[in-house]
């Protein structure tokens, strides 16, 4: 596949001499630490632990096994897996042969999945059978027939693959037009492709090697460009504020998300750590695991702190090898803070980024209290400010438009250089978050100018929801609006113009199911309403009802 990306050589040359990027794949650093380390372990997942030698040889299996499958250097490998061994392994194998990740979380059902694989093109999708009792196999069946550039679907089973030691079950069955995953690794174990093939499909620092879709304020998810250059920035960054002493790291948000995907894979295998998976949050089985593996840093959305800081006789678990916890996505509320200082061995860092701009702002370890309660200052090489609606700078402490700029950059997006470019003036990144700036350096988020709503750290896409609730027949009119939420931050309040007598939530949810659309993008609330406040030009004024639904006047 072609991809139109700004990189210009007058970037990619200011980039490299200023050491920022480094021009190393990801795939040259997982070899170096494979002959370091051997059968230490790599990945420990609910179905055991992984050595870095096991690893080695199934990516070197799997990478052959696409390219008998017909993959070549630019295609697109679409991954719907949950947190387990089998993504970092297809992560390093795509990338091996000079494809693309394109990571999608196992939350997304048909409707959104549709409308990203017809902007990627897929040419492979790996998933897992079923998740969460869910036929993910089953679905991206039924969209291949919409989809006929996906070729080939390769399942995971549910309960593990074949030498993995796991009991199998009945959710494991692989359906009969899907290809197993351990298929794929026996293709690639007998196709002969040798280590000169190999090196001749070797990419280049500066190709795009993923794309990640994000939600965007139009409705559409948008298609985010990355090289090897700008994320291993990213998660070289990571590393040096946050985890320079850091040996085991634990990630249980999705890795199909940026936070995932960089910190839960490439940061770890960069520094040639283990990785401790888990596929569904739970506070209490994090506690054992930092005890039983002696976790050092993890990263996730601000619930899930909030939730350690309730498990039940917390200070009963061994957690003295906490060292780090990231907390982005959404604000950490003080008294939460204050607990996490007064429970937790760990510092507890703030941190600011997106899908575009990896995490550009965070907190350091040595920082004092109040330093916390914000939302960071950039990493080294990057660049945050805060301007006016003319794209001037403002003073310190007055609110603004939040702008970045730097080596963490995306390259574009999939849509083409208009949307890419549309997001940008004078050389700055247009966010869409509205932040405040301390005379440190240090930013706060105040606001966004991004129509989303933020549910523990989840992006939900407004406009996709509005637009399905409309064709609900007791709805004339919709705006879905962020609602305040003690433990999620937000939730989505569907504020509705009926037609007759109103539909319930229940109602409105039900609806949702039957057209597909991803439960977690669903409202959680639901106010009716006569009209809406409008502009002099017709569009909703959703500040005005969030004040109203805020109130309790509408």
């Amino acid at each position: 596949m072609f991809f139109e990306t700004t990189l210009t050589r007058q970037r990619i040359e200011a980039m490299t001499d200023a050491g920022h990027w480094t021009d190393e794949l990801l795939i040259d650093r997982f070899r170096h630490h494979v002959a370091r380390k051997g059968d230490a372990p790599l990945v420990t997942d609910r179905l055991g632990t992984l050595s870095w030698s096991q690893a080695a040889e199934q990516v070197d299996a799997f990478s052959k096994g696409l390219l008998a499958l017909g993959v070549v250097t630019g295609d697109v490998v679409q991954l719907q897996l949950p947190n387990r061994r089998e993504f970092v392994l297809a992560v390093l194998a795509v990338e091996q042969i000079g494809a693309v990740i394109n990571p999608v979380a196992p939350i997304f059902r048909s409707n959104e999945v549709s409308v990203m694989s017809e902007l990627a093109r897929p040419v492979v999708v790996v998933t897992v059978s079923e998740f969460r009792n869910f036929g993910l196999a089953d679905m991206h069946l039924e969209l291949r027939g919409r989809c006929p550039w996906v070729k080939h679907v390769v399942v995971v089973p549910a309960r593990g693959a074949a030498g993995d030691g796991a009991e199998t079950g009945p959710g494991d069955g692989i359906p009969a037009d899907c290809m197993s995953w351990d298929e794929v690794l026996e293709r690639g174990r007998a196709s002969g492709f040798n280590e000169r093939t190999m090196a001749l499909l070797r990419p280049s620092p500066n190709d795009v090697c993923e794309v990640m879709f994000t939600s965007g304020t139009t409705g559409q998810p948008k298609g985010v460009m990355h090289t090897q250059n700008t994320i291993n920035a990213a998660a070289d960054l990571w590393l040096e504020r946050i985890a320079p002493d850091c040996t085991t790291f634990h990630m249980s948000s999705t890795l199909a998300h940026q936070t995932g995907y960089l910190y839960g894979i490439r940061a770890p295998i960069s520094a040639g750590a283990q990785i401790v998976y888990q596929e569904v949050w739970n506070a209490t089985e994090f506690a054992g695991l930092i005890e039983r593996h002696r976790i050092d840093a993890s990263m996730g959305a601000t619930p899930f702190l909030a939730d350690l800081l309730a498990v039940e006789n917390l200070d009963q678990f061994d957690l003295s090898s906490f060292k780090a916890f990231v907390c982005a996505g959404a604000a950490i509320p003080l008294p939460v803070l204050e607990r996490a200082r007064d429970l937790l061995p760990c510092t507890v860092m703030p941190g600011w980024g997106m899908t575009e701009t990896a995490l550009s702002t965070t907190g350091r370890r040595d920082d004092p209290f109040d330093k916390r309660a914000t939302d960071g200052s950039a990493l080294a090489g990057n660049e945050v400010r805060v301007v006016d609606e003319s794209g001037d700078p403002v003073g310190v402490g007055i609110e603004g438009d939040l702008q970045f700029r730097g080596s963490l950059a995306f390259v574009g997006y999939i849509q083409g250089r208009e949307l890419t470019e549309s997001c940008w003036r004078d050389g700055w990144f247009d966010t869409g978050d509205r932040a405040v700036m301390d005379s440190d350096g240090y930013i706060s988020i105040s606001g966004r100018t991004k129509d989303i709503v933020i549910r523990g750290g989840e992006n939900v896409p407004v406009k996709e929801v509005e637009d399905v609730l409309l064709r609900h027949p007791a709805v004339a009119n919709v705006a879905v609006i962020a609602q305040p939420h003690e433990r999620l931050g937000e939730i989505g309040c569907a504020v509705i113009v009926a037609v007759g007598a109103p539909p319930t939530l229940a109602d409105l949810t039900a609806f949702l199911a039957e057209q597909k659309v991803t439960p977690q993008f669903w409202p959680e609330a639901l106010q009716v309403v006569e009209e809406f406040p409008m502009t002099p030009s017709g569009k909703i004024q959703k500040y005005r009802l969030r004040q109203l639904v805020e109130s309790g006047d509408v």
